[in-house]
C-alpha cells in the first residue's frame, strides 16, 4: 500500500516521516512507555524502534513531564491494525488528549472522527491526516487541534539555498538528485522546493540525472555510483535524505570525484560527517521539537494561533553545524 509505506518511512520523509526513511529499524523496540503523574496524554507512534519516531516520543514525554502531566506512548510497530487498536485503547483509558503519527494518512481520518465523537482532543505529528497527494502540509485536517510537522517544500528550498552557495558561478552547474523512492510525496515536494530556491536566485544549472536511493545508505551509494559512471562531471549531488548522502559520499570518494554533497534531515551521522568534511551540508530537522509541539497543542498551549505547528529548519554547513544538534 503506497500510503502505508509512505507513512512508515516518512519524515521524511518525509517524510514527512522523513526520519523513518533515514533510519534503520532495530529489533524488538518497546511496546509502551508510561511516565506517571498528572493528567494523562497518549501518543500513538508508528514504531519506537525507529530513531526518528523514538525522538518524537521523547520530545512528547519530556514536554508532558515539564507540564506536570504523564505520557502514555503506544508502539504500533509498523502495523496499521495495531495502531487502530492502540487508539481505541487510549480512548478507553479516557486520556486528556491523543497525538498520532499515522501509518496511513487516509485510514487516520476515521481515527480523528472517533476521537471527536468522544470529545477527546487529537493532534497529528510528523505526517498529515488526509490524502497527501491533494492536501497541502499546512491544510490541517478538520477535527485535529493541530498538525506538528516539517514543511517539506521549505526543506527543499533550504537545501537549494545551500546548493546555490556551493555551485560554480562561472558556468551552468551540473546537478544530480538522489530521490527517496517512487510514490512518496516528499520526493516531489523536496525536489520542487530545491528548484524553487535555485530559480529564485537566478542560478544557472541543469539536472543531469535523478535516481531513487530508496532512503537508505546502500541505495544512495548505488545511485551515485551509477550516475558517476555516466556523468563523472557532476558538480553536486542533492540527496533527499541524510542516510543516502552518507552512502553517496562513499561513492564520490571511491570515484575520486570532487562533487559537493548535501542531504536533508540533521541525523547524528550526517552531522558527524559534516564535521569531518565528508559531507558539505544538510537541512536540520528536530524530531524532539515535533513531539513537544504536539503535546503543547493538546494541552491547550496558545503560544501559536496556527493549527499547523512547525519550527525553523535551517541548512547547515561545517561552519554552522554547531547550530544543529542531531536528535536521531
Amino acid at each position: 500500500m503506497p500510503l502505508l509505506l509512505a507513512a512508515l518511512t516518512m519524515v521524511i520523509a518525509g517524510a514527512s516521516l522523513l526520519g523513518l526513511r533515514q533510519a534503520s529499524r532495530a529489533a524488538n523496540g518497546p511496546a509502551a512507555v508510561q511516565v506517571r503523574g498528572g493528567p494523562r496524554y497518549g501518543l500513538s507512534t508508528v514504531g519506537l524502534s525507529y530513531p526518528f519516531a523514538a525522538a518524537i516520543a521523547k520530545g512528547f514525554s519530556d514536554a508532558a513531564a515539564r507540564a506536570g502531566a504523564s505520557a502514555v506512548v503506544l508502539d504500533a510497530k509498523g502495523d496499521v491494525q495495531k495502531q487502530a487498536n492502540d487508539i481505541d485503547d487510549l480512548l478507553a483509558q479516557k486520556v486528556a488528549g491523543i497525538a498520532i503519527m499515522p501509518l496511513d494518512s487516509i485510514v487516520a481520518q476515521g481515527w480523528v472522527r472517533r476521537a471527536n465523537a468522544q470529545r477527546v482532543p487529537i493532534a497529528a505529528v510528523a505526517a498529515l491526516v488526509g490524502d497527501p497527494k491533494s492536501r497541502a502540509i499546512d491544510d490541517v485536517y478538520p477535527g485535529l487541534v493541530a498538525l506538528a510537522s516539517q514543511d517539506e517544500v521549505a526543506a527543499g528550498r533550504a537545501a537549494g539555498e545551500l546548493a546555490r552557495r556551493l555551485l560554480p558561478a562561472d558556468r551552468p552547474a551540473r546537478i544530480a538528485i538522489i530521490e527517496g523512492a517512487a510514490g512518496f510525496p516528499e520526493v516531489e515536494q523536496r525536489a520542487r522546493g530545491f528548484r524553487q530556491a535555485l530559480d529564485a536566485a537566478g542560478t544557472r544549472y541543469t539536472i543531469v540525472a535523478a535516481q531513487p536511493g530508496n532512503w537508505t545508505s546502500e541505495g544512495g551509494e548505488a545511485a551515485c555510483q551509477n550516475i558517476l559512471s555516466a556523468r563523472p562531471d557532476v558538480d553536486l549531488f542533492y540527496n533527499e535524505a541524510d542516510d543516502m548522502v552518507i552512502g553517496c559520499a562513499r561513492a564520490v570518494r571511491a570515484a575520486g570525484s570532487g562533487a559537493r554533497l548535501i542531504g536533508v534531515g540533521g541525523s547524528k551521522l550526517a552531522i558527524a560527517s559534516i564535521k569531518a568534511g565528508a559531507v558539505d551540508g544538510t537541512v536540520c530537522f528536530k524530531p524532539e521539537a515535533l513531539g513537544a509541539l504536539a503535546f503543547e497543542a493538546l494541552a491547550g498551549n496558545t503560544a501559536s494561533s496556527s493549527r499547523f505547528r512547525t519550527y525553523p529548519i535551517p541548512a547547515v554547513t561545517r561552519d554552522t553545524v554547531a547550530n544543529c544538534v542531531g536528535q536521531w
